[in-house]
């Protein structure tokens, strides 16, 4: 299977602070990735880092095979890369259907100058496609009641529905959804992991996911990353990462023989006597 996304040792710090350190990891073609681990560990850093939102201090990432490390969010964007927010970014003042407008804004091949010329130069038919797309998605994500509704008056759950049907109308190939069902109730839950499941499926996106509901993550993923400290310490399928000793750690507490430790706060060596 063709790798969709490639992170080649990928650190990032911000002054003292090492967010991430030597992260490594590729993603297929196709897939539903999940990035697990506790708060402060690094999920959101390195999904920051493929946006573009944070460059690396150092490492590179591959997209589709291209070198996509200094390339602008917007860049990324045009490539097929989307993404939702932990804190929704949505506009509250707008209705809903001009939020979900928003996100085909790089798709829009008229601009000021021939927009002005709404009839003449194929403004208005450009407009109305792009319209009938975001009907589309305001259908696959039951959003129907609300798409005439100020953002700022739903809940939060339909919110955060609204976020991902902005990252859908940017057409992507690669999707990044950053805590997608955080502050969710359960029922929430169960209908954004089947909107999960089937943009993955139907639609054919690429998903890369940050989670904290293990049984959401367990339930729909085809291969999970665990973050510690902003280091790497398990991929693989969920049963097996589930069951390393160090990822039962760093969630549950347990003992591990082998526990991990930064080295930047490992004890120096003790010198042999000779």
């Amino acid at each position: 299977m063709a790798t969709s996304l490639e992170v080649r040792g990928v650190s990032l710090r911000f002054g003292g602070v090492h967010a991430l350190t030597d992260v490594g990891f590729a993603i297929r073609e196709g897939e539903l990735f999940s990035i697990i681990g506790p708060n402060g560990a690094g999920k959101t850093s390195i999904v920051n880092c493929i946006s573009g939102r944070y460059k690396p201090t150092e490492g590179q990432l591959f997209y589709q095979g291209r070198d996509i490390t200094g390339l602008t969010p917007n860049a990324r964007a045009s490539l097929g890369i989307g993404r939702t927010f932990q804190n929704l970014a949505l506009f509250h003042h707008m209705s809903v259907l001009d939020n979900i407008m928003v996100g085909r804004h790089h798709l829009l091949k008229n601009n000021f100058l021939t927009g002005s010329l709404y009839w003449l130069t194929g403004a208005r038919k450009e407009e109305l496609e792009h319209r009938r797309k975001v009907e589309e998605i305001i259908d696959f994500l039951d959003l129907q009641s609300v798409r005439k509704a100020p953002a700022g008056t739903l809940s939060y759950g339909l919110r955060k529905r609204v976020e991902l049907a902005r990252a859908m109308a940017l057409e992507p190939r690669l999707i990044l959804l950053d805590e997608p069902m955080a502050g969710m109730n359960f029922e929430e839950k169960e209908d954004m992991a089947r909107y999960i499941v089937d943009l993955n499926e139907e639609f054919g996106m690429t998903v890369v996911m940050i989670e904290h509901d293990m049984g959401v993550v367990m339930d729909i993923s085809h291969r999970v990353m665990v973050l510690d400290f902003g280091r790497k310490i398990a991929e693989g399928d969920p049963a097996a990462v589930l069951a390393d000793p160090h990822v039962r750690r760093a969630y549950l507490g347990e003992e591990d023989d082998e526990v991990l430790v930064d080295p930047d706060d490992a004890p120096p060596a003790q010198e042999s006597a000779a």
